[in-house]
């Protein structure tokens, strides 16, 4: 195609909204970009945050590097959705990657922890609306029949990054420099290239009409949104630190109560105009999906969090090889993703993949719940690779039947809306498997302190060995809280002494494997309830324009 002619296309398409399949291959490029990059710096971080933590004098600071991020860009993502929808999607997306950029450019450089939270902000800012407005856009350019087909790419980048992230995160901080400059600052410096490819990818070939409506901002939404949501992820995140019942935790869960009934009062005062529309919960389809995008959420990712953590601690793995021992999962769930949407796209039929995403994601955690420290890792990877299948089938099902059961001109709102109360769903989801997790092991102190001692009584040898010096000083009955806080001693110590802590931790990580299929269970039964409507086989801008 000669430049006049990708001229004129551009110019087609931004007066009927219809684009050419090059033009649409090439505005996902810049839209997957968006959407690596969000989705790597969720996970990126965690491997490198020991070395980051020791350059920058602040390891009592680190937990504040992440919770900044998923903060900002958690309550920023349904504000995107709106502010899409009033000034255009094109436009918001520029500007969420602009900042986006600008955040990874400022911590690469931060000198002290507070510095690198702050900066994290700012990231998680952009963040928010990469991944929302992604689906957004491609919910614009690409009819619902057809959509399923491209995001079940979208969501196999977005799985296959949050996996690599500890790789990456690893292997950047393994390296003293590069270019001059610390291994570890290029994790936020190696974004500048990637968003600058996305931004130019977007801003050249994305050009779609835009339908203005005249509306008010929903400031009071907004701020309400932010005071129900902010106190709620501090919560989830800091609980386990703070203590559940301490003063602190209670007060912001007042607050965010508070906060949650305020934001729906002021949500219904403003109608159509607000932040997120009541409306669009009288469709059936919308209300049930986002349901189940919230149990999924829980499940899904409560149960996730633990599987790098059996890696790490009962089979020795670094971060950076539990990162590639999780591909498994990955091919998994890019296969059934996009599998699942050439199907849809074919057919017109989603449903069926709620119902068997939900049941294959709760039938791979009934068999991991039987883990054990003597199990091969090739068993645990037949789970991952089960659960990657669930998983795969589930995401983008969601959002297209989000999508498709409100009017055009609310895409943007049912699109950011669905994927803020599914990211809220895996951060409580979280916060509450993790507690089952260490309340496992620390119910299991005494198992562990009976374990140690046998292996002793049956090898007195054991203590002269000098890989067991540590546990002299240690009461066995506290060997449980050196695990919830270093667990690298276990690579230390004898095998013998390692294997019944290592046990009790499996059998721990066995009780939210169980806990996560109920949930999930109760997902597989709400998806019978969806009501599957058929897919319109125009897109977003095609409907606003003919209706203008």
């Amino acid at each position: 195609m000669t430049p006049k002619d990708r001229k004129a296309a551009s110019q087609e398409s931004a007066k009927t909204g219809i684009m050419t399949h090059r033009q649409i291959i090439l505005v996902l490029v810049g839209l997957m970009s968006g959407m690596f990059l969000s989705a790597l710096d969720q996970s990126v971080v965690g491997t490198a945050m020991r070395t980051i933590a020791d350059d920058l004098q602040g390891l009592e600071l680190q937990a504040w590097v992440t919770t900044a991020y998923l903060i900002t860009s958690t309550v920023s993502t349904p504000i995107y959705g709106k502010l899409g929808d009033i000034f255009g999607r094109r436009r918001m997306f520029m500007i969420a990657i602009t900042i986006f950029v600008v955040g990874s450019l400022t911590a690469g450089f931060a000198n002290t922890m507070v510095e690198l939270a702050a900066y994290r902000a700012l990231q998680g800012v952009g963040a928010g609306g990469l991944f929302a407005l992604a689906l957004t856009i491609l919910a614009d350019i690409v009819p619902p029949r057809e959509r399923a087909r491209y995001q079940g790419l979208f969501l196999a980048v977005f799985g296959t990054s949050s996996v690599i992230g500890p790789i990456v995160g690893g292997g950047f901080a393994g390296v003293n420099q590069i270019l001059w400059v610390d291994g570890w600052r290029w994790i936020f410096l190696m974004n500048l290239p990637i968003g600058l490819v996305a931004m130019f990818m977007v801003f050249t070939f994305l050009h779609v009409p835009h339908f203005p409506k005249k509306s008010r901002i929903d400031w009071l939404g907004a701020v309400t949104i932010v005071l129900a949501v902010v106190p709620i992820l501090l919560v989830a995140e800091q609980g386990r630190t703070w203590g559940w019942g301490s003063s602190l935790t209670l007060g912001l869960s007042a607050v965010g109560i508070a906060g949650i009934i305020a934001f729906i009062l002021v949500e219904n005062k403003m109608k159509d105009e607000a932040l997120l529309p009541l409306k669009i919960f009288k469709s059936s389809t919308f209300t049930t999906t986002t349901l189940l995008g919230v149990i999924v959420g829980l499940g899904m990712f409560g149960g996730l969090i633990s599987l790098p953590l059996i890696l790490q601690i009962v089979y020795g793995a670094t971060p950076t090889e539990a990162g590639f021992l999780m591909i498994p999962m990955v091919l998994g769930l890019a296969s059934a993703s996009m599998i699942s949407g050439r199907i849809t796209s074919k057919t017109g039929k989603y449903k069926i993949f709620m119902v068997v995403g939900t049941a294959l994601a709760a039938t791979s955690y009934i068999y991991l719940s039987t883990i054990s420290a003597d199990w091969e890792i090739w068993q645990v990877s037949v789970g991952m690779v089960l659960l990657g299948l669930g998983v795969g089938q589930l995401l983008q099902t969601l959002t297209i039947a989000s999508q498709n059961a409100v009017e055009a001109k609310d895409i943007g709102v049912a699109t950011s809306s669905s994927t803020f109360f599914r990211q809220m769903g895996g951060t409580l989801g979280v916060a509450i498997f993790l507690s089952i997790l260490f309340a496992g092991i620390t119910d299991r102190a005494k198992q562990i302190a009976s374990g140690v001692s046998d292996a002793i009584a049956k090898n007195p040898a054991l203590m002269q060995d000098p890989r067991n010096e540590l546990l002299l000083t240690q009461d066995p009955g506290a060997l449980d809280s050196m695990v919830t806080t270093d667990s690298s001693f276990l690579e230390v110590i004898s095998p013998e002494l390692a294997y019944p802590i290592k046990e009790a931790f499996a059998q721990s990580a066995s009780q939210v494997f169980l806990v996560a299929s109920v949930v999930l269970i109760a997902g597989f039964v709400l998806s019978f309830f969806v009501k599957e409507l058929e897919l319109r086989t125009k897109s977003g801008v095609q409907e606003m324009a003919e209706g203008a």
